[in-house]
């Protein structure tokens, strides 16, 4: 029986995994759930999956949840971010899922790795912001970290069993979005409901804009470079519209290995909570005959500038891509409330990017304040084009 604390236990990653483990009663124990704000989803999944503690962003909120449950329920309901590092240290818990979305999944992925617990990651903007004191806490700990982004699972797959001294490239694919073939001058009447409207993937509202944006790439070159260690360059994006295959790794004798599936999240939060078995989850097999083509091309940076911002902040390094990460935060949430246009939220971040001095050698605390200072900076950028 293996104990899970699932972290953004109602977005969509923390959803999914709960499915999976009320199909395997037998193997997993949920013994922490937190959430933001979506309290009505928490308190049913309270009541089926019965966890030791929950915890919700605030203290009206946590008394709205506790209200929700009844004095029958057991549940030991905290609030803010000391109950979420609190959850994800539990005593009792063997794995964290970390599936909180953005930054706020950091401090509570870090507390869960010093308190020894292995980490199944899909919240990559941990390794985006702090990639370096990550890694190095985790090998301190000696705790395992399992990629659950479909892509990385796929590259951790495909590396299985072989040499990373062999490894030559790696081929992040992208689906290109609801926008891959749109022209770039329609791109400044986009809506929200159309960004969110993805071709192939049931996403979470930020990371379907990061997906339109191909920003998710870009963060996720990042979160490969530090996963894996490998340099930024010997990492290539493609497009692959039919979301079959998930990832490559080439290798220095030319062979390049795929892993494929269909474009469903189950299958890696299956892997990572079950590493090294496979559990039998229902899904289906692509339907190769059906699908008949499988198509790459590259990615265009003119009209996705976003993907360029964030490969800019991979080789900065240092507080660089903190800024990057609080910045898009910002300007997708701007854009979602109809703040900003589609075409601003590049343009948002690249300027909060250019007027940051960048913290050599940085500590947690420097991540954090640049962190902070991008997330103010950008709120000014949003407000002067508001004006």
């Amino acid at each position: 029986m293996k104990n899970l604390a699932i972290l953004g236990s109602t977005g969509s990653i923390g959803v999914n995994a709960l499915k999976i483990v009320g199909m395997f009663p037998d193997r997993f124990k949920v013994k922490a759930l937190t959430a933001a704000t979506r309290i009505e989803l928490l308190a049913k999944q309270i009541r089926r999956f019965e966890p030791d503690v929950a915890v919700v962003i605030d203290e009206f909120h946590a008394l709205k949840l506790k209200d929700l449950l009844g004095s029958d329920q057991e549940t030991l309901v905290l609030h803010g971010n000391q109950g979420y590092e609190i959850a994800a240290a539990w005593e009792s818990v063997d794995q964290v899922l970390a599936a909180m979305v953005g930054a706020a999944g950091l401090l509570p992925t870090l507390a869960a790795i010093e308190a020894g617990k292995d980490i199944a990651l899909a919240n990559k903007e941990t390794l985006v912001m702090a990639g370096d004191i990550v890694m190095k806490k985790i090998a301190e700990k000696g705790v395992r970290l399992l990629p659950v982004d479909s892509e990385h699972s796929a590259i951790f797959q495909s590396i299985s069993g072989n040499r990373g001294a062999d490894v030559e490239k790696i081929f992040l694919t992208a689906s290109g979005g609801p926008f891959l073939k749109k022209p770039g001058n329609e791109f400044p009447a986009i809506e929200p409901r159309e960004a969110l409207n993805h071709p192939n993937w049931q996403m979470g509202r930020k990371i379907s804009i990061d997906s339109a944006t191909l920003m998710n790439k870009g963060l996720e070159i990042i979160e490969a470079k530090h996963l894996f260690n490998i340099s930024e360059e010997k990492i290539e994006v493609v497009i692959h519209p039919q979301s079959i295959v998930h990832s490559m790794v080439g290798y220095k004798d030319g062979a390049v290995i795929a892993q494929l599936g269909v474009p469903d999240m189950k299958g890696a939060i299956a892997y990572a909570l079950s590493h090294p078995e496979r559990l039998d989850i229902g899904q289906p097999m692509p339907d190769f005959v059906h699908i008949s083509t499988l198509t790459f091309e590259q990615p265009d940076r003119e009209r996705f500038p976003c993907l360029g911002l964030a490969q800019l902040a991979c080789k900065t390094g240092k507080t660089l891509p903190a800024v990057l990460n609080a910045a898009n935060e910002m300007a997708v949430q701007g854009f979602l409330d109809g703040r900003l246009g589609f075409v601003d939220i590049p343009r948002v971040i690249e300027c909060t990017m250019g007027n940051h001095i960048l913290f050599e050698n940085p500590t947690l605390a420097d991540i954090l304040q640049s962190d902070a200072w991008a997330r103010e900076t950008a709120a000014m950028l949003i407000r002067e084009k508001m004006n």
